[in-house]
Parts: structure tokens; sequence; C-alpha cells
């Protein structure tokens, strides 16, 4: 039976890496694979999905309003696509959220959706919200916090390399941009706790 999956992580987790190596394995076997991701995030070049350890395929992009439902029901009127895989979920609408979700109960196609949890002020992304409510399954990516922890939270850099707390949601970007952290030390580079509220915590 086919399932919409949500698989969720921070920032360099993997999330890509993952998508492209379940993709393959689909496709060694035979299998057809159809992949999506957000047209704003082209760092990697236009309609291409590429991970930090160099794999890359091209893949369909979205955007807002876009019906994610229709194309993929299109596609399959020229012939089984075996699974259908998102990256840079949390950029999804709520309405595009569930698309996918009738791809698999009415097309029963899977869905593999790859994505942000929350935002670098520990906001939930509108895709990713709806994700978290209707997935038939949650997958967490894991990475770790500077201080061996797992990092469940992102902040944001300036151009300066210094943590930024305010800002537009959407803002695309990589290490240089981006560091994962675990709730504790996200919440001391926001300003949320005093230093010496850290005391006794493992800091690096």
């Amino acid at each position: 039976m086919a399932k919409l999956y949500f698989n969720y992580a921070t920032m360099n987790a993997g999330k890509s890496t993952m998508l492209l190596q379940a993709s393959y394995n689909y496709r060694e076997r035979g299998m057809k694979t159809m992949l999506f991701t957000a047209a704003l995030d082209n760092r990697a070049g236009e309609r291409v999905i590429a991970s930090r350890v160099g794999l890359e395929e091209m893949a369909e992009t979205f955007e807002a309003g876009d019906d994610l439902y229709a194309r993929i029901e299109a596609r399959l009127s020229g012939g089984r696509i075996h699974c259908i895989f998102v990256d840079e979920a949390q950029f999804l609408s709520h309405d595009q959220v569930w698309q996918l979700g009738r791809v698999v109960d009415r097309l029963n196609v899977p869905v593999m959706a790859y994505g942000l949890r929350v935002d670098f002020q520990g906001n939930l992304f509108p895709g990713s919200q709806t994700l978290l409510a209707i997935a038939d399954e949650l997958r967490e990516v894991r990475t770790i916090c500077r201080c061996g922890r797992k990092a469940t939270m992102v902040v944001r850099l300036d151009g300066e390399g210094k943590v930024t707390r305010d800002g537009d949601q959407v803002k695309i970007g990589g290490n240089d941009t981006y560091v994962s952290l675990c709730r504790a030390h996200w919440e001391e580079e926001m300003g949320r706790v005093r230093a010496e509220d850290m005391i006794g915590f493992a800091k690096t």
C-alpha cells in the first residue's frame, strides 16, 4: 500500500543524499521515479537536486500555486511511476501537501518528501506543518550539534558570520548561512537564555 512519508531534519543532515540514493535504488531495479524540488532553490542549477557529497539529478520544479496532483496524474498517463520524491518539502503549500496525499490515496503511488521541520526562529514551515499533520510515516534524519547532542534547530548567519535573529522565513543558503544546533545551544545563540544559565551544560 502506498504511503506519504515525511523525512525531516535540520540543515546539512544529508536529506538530499538520502533522496538521491533512494531514487537510485528504485531505478537500479528497473523502476521509474519522478523527482521534484522547489523552483526558488537553484543553488546547484535550475531543476537540479544536488547533495554535499557530489550526487545530483535533474528534477521537476514546483512553485506556489502548482497543482502537483494534476502534474503527476498527467505523467502517469505516459506510463507507471513507482515513487515520487520531493526535495525541499518545507516550501510546499498546505494545499500541495494535500495534493500529494491524494496521489498516494487515489493514484496509489508512494511519495517520499524530504525537508526542514522548523525555520531559524524555531517556527514550523507551512509545508512541514501539514506534512507533520497528515503524513503516514514520519522519519527524522539526524545530525549533531557542535556539543555532540542531536541537532534539532538551526540558526541563520549574516554576511559577517554572526547569528541573526530577525528576517524573512525563507532565505536560500548553505553552510555559510545556516548552522544546525541542539535546542539548548539554539536558545543561547538566539539570546533566549543568559550565558550563566548554560553552566553545567556541555559546551564547546
